[in-house]
């Protein structure tokens, strides 16, 4: 499914100076590695504040009803699942207090979003 997507749903790749890494600074935010959705995936945390910017690792949004819910990325789209609940769990041990999502609205309750992840399966 990555190489149907890379192919059909995103245009070509930009060059870059140098990848991101882990602990790296982007206009404030710190780098965090969470691969498993997909190869390289990375998220952003703001410590100041506990703001997470977590893009794919978690949804928040039902794809059927696109009703506010938080859920796994869909197994179709996802390279690794149990990297990527270890991904989930990573972010969540940040204790943020505004988690934002590549899919579905922004949750504002850390403690709903740390429950949720404390669910997963291993």
């Amino acid at each position: 499914m990555i190489r149907f997507q890379q192919r059909f749903l995103t245009g070509p790749g930009d060059l870059v100076n140098r990848p991101l890494l882990e602990g790296d600074d982007v206009a404030g935010f710190t780098v965090i590695e969470t691969p498993g959705h997909t190869p390289g995936h990375a998220s952003f945390f703001r410590e100041r504040d506990r703001v997470l910017i977590q893009g794919d690792v978690l949804r928040n949004t039902n794809m059927t009803n696109l009703q506010p819910g938080l859920a796994e990325p869909l197994g179709l789209f996802t390279v690794n699942p149990a990297l990527n609940r270890a991904s989930a769990r990573k972010v969540a041990a940040l204790k943020p207090s505004l988690i934002l999502f590549g899919h579905g609205s922004p949750e504002y309750d850390g403690g709903r979003f740390q429950e949720f992840v404390a669910r997963l399966a291993g």
